[in-house]
């Protein structure tokens, strides 16, 4: 009986050894040290690694850091970073991945840190135009041909522009450019130094413009309207078109007083 009980408390051991193993050697234990596609609610949506062929964005997709992610309308995709921070970019949209910061070349995207989540770092949103930083806060920025903008859906976010000018948003704030104003000068060096090829990647793409040759008046951040703020968050697809909700979605709602839509609402951009 005694031979039987060692038998059997040597066998529990191994098994024991084996499953630890297989946890830490599992490549879904790897993975989660890597940028993750968290879910594609809509397509057409596209990741291009360096150096390779584009292919279709998918949920589970792990990326590879200065990896160019694109969306064409009404594609949409959520993305995980390696120290947890999260985005959701809209239709239409073109960034790079970095190890701690996303380059932003064209669209929209909301950044978010998740409440508890460790902020050694703040979570930088590049853009030519200006850089959003973000530590606990939720942010939007969209970038297209006629206007530049930042909001503040929760907490503070420090932008700082490519001639050094730096703004302060809080709360329920935007910051707005008109991109049709003349330009005041012309100076520094390009924003993404590399070809993006064929599959949509082109010249005429905001990433082969240049970073900090263009110089314009900013106006200081000012607060958005209840009524605005309200028919953004019932309407906004990069909030609710998604299975799950933000993961900020509590602050945003406490600071603005707004609650948010569902998912079944009809989407238009924020």
């Amino acid at each position: 009986m005694e031979c039987c009980r060692i038998l059997l408390s040597k066998a529990l051991l191994v098994g024991s050894c084996l499953l630890v193993s297989t946890v830490v050697l599992s490549p879904l234990g790897r993975a989660t040290s890597e940028p993750t596609v968290v879910e594609v609610p809509k397509g057409p949506a596209f990741v291009k690694p360096p150096s390779e062929s584009e292919i279709k964005a998918r949920k589970g997709l792990t990326l590879k850091q200065d990896s160019l992610l694109r969306t064409t309308k009404p594609g949409r995709m959520q993305v995980k970073l390696s120290d947890g921070r999260e985005f959701r970019m809209g239709g239409n949209a073109l960034l790079r991945l970095k190890p701690r910061s996303v380059q932003l070349l064209k669209g929209s995207i909301i950044g978010w840190i998740k409440p508890g989540l460790k902020r050694n770092q703040p979570f930088t949103i590049q853009t030519r135009l200006a850089t959003a930083s973000i530590q606990g806060t939720t942010v939007f920025i969209e970038l297209t041909d006629d206007v530049f903008k930042v909001f503040s859906w929760e907490g503070r976010v420090l932008v700082t522009t490519s001639s050094g000018d730096q703004f302060r948003l809080e709360s329920g704030q935007q910051l707005l450019l008109d991109l049709t104003q003349p330009v005041r000068s012309v100076s520094g060096d390009r924003f993404g130094d590399d070809d993006y090829g064929d599959g949509g990647y082109g010249a005429n793409d905001a990433g082969d413009l240049d970073s900090a040759v263009e110089t314009f008046e900013w106006s200081s951040p000012q607060r958005i309207s209840e009524a605005e703020v309200r028919q953004r968050m019932q309407n906004s697809q990069l909030i609710n078109g998604f299975s799950t909700p933000l993961d900020t979605l509590p602050e945003i709602e406490r600071e603005l007083g707004v609650p948010a839509a569902g998912s079944s609402q009809r989407p238009s951009p924020p």
